[in-house]
């Protein structure tokens, strides 16, 4: 009984199978998790999201949840927010954290880290122009550093401006002192993470789910 109940799981989740690589076990366990987080509707809000503990004090908790609900996030072309998201948007959002198994190849493992390079991206370029600017990029600093509590805010917009002048100097090298640097393009992005392995070390557990393994743990709601 409990193969043809995994045979009968894995054909209903089929098609979510192929588009995020989740295993029908692993769909399973994050749908328990959805409906948990919906209170057993079909969709979820950021209000679902804003109400789970262990996201309260994370300093970049606004753009965690605004990534649920941006369009860039679903594998698609289209660029926007949406106001409620479905199990499967959920699913395709939760893809960007798998982690890659014994069995994936070197250039799945070069494709799942550029994709969440770009997730990455996109959670600081909330303006959707593909350019990471100052002024985003000062916000996201200034609430990393100001938020610890060991330092202040101005100090915080310092340490932000003198990071993206460094950036800047490494990208544009020949710039000129009175030419404006835009900000930090998706190519730029790479290249400044360039030695950091991404392919595993990008997990989410603020949902009750490790995505090292991807078990869903109790509801903390």
């Amino acid at each position: 009984m409990g193969a043809s109940q995994t045979r009968t799981e894995a054909n209903e989740f089929q098609d979510l199978m192929d588009k995020t690589g989740f295993s029908g076990e692993q769909i399973k366990n994050l749908q328990k998790r959805f409906l948990q987080l919906s209170g057993n509707e079909e969709t979820i809000s950021r209000e679902n999201l804003d109400s789970i503990p262990d996201l309260a004090n994370n300093p970049i908790k606004k753009e965690i949840i605004n990534a649920f609900f941006d369009k860039r996030n679903q594998h698609e072309s289209e660029v926007g927010s949406l106001e409620e998201i479905g199990f499967e948007q959920f699913l395709m959002v939760m893809s960007h954290f798998r982690p890659p198994t014994l069995k994936t190849t070197e250039e799945e493992k070069e494709a799942m880290r550029k994709e969440k390079l770009r997730f990455l991206f996109n959670m600081h370029d909330t303006d959707n122009d593909g350019t990471i600017t100052l002024e985003e990029y000062r916000k996201v600093v200034e609430e990393l550093l100001s938020k610890s509590g060991d330092i202040g805010l101005e100090a915080a917009k310092a340490i932000a401006d003198a990071a993206m002048l460094e950036v800047a100097s490494t990208n544009v090298p020949h710039m000129a002192p009175d030419e404006f640097y835009e900000g930090i393009t998706f190519e730029h992005f790479e290249q400044i993470l360039k030695g950091l392995e991404m392919e595993s070390r990008m997990h989410i557990r603020f949902l009750d789910v490790d995505t090292t393994t991807m078990r869903c743990g109790k509801s903390k709601s």
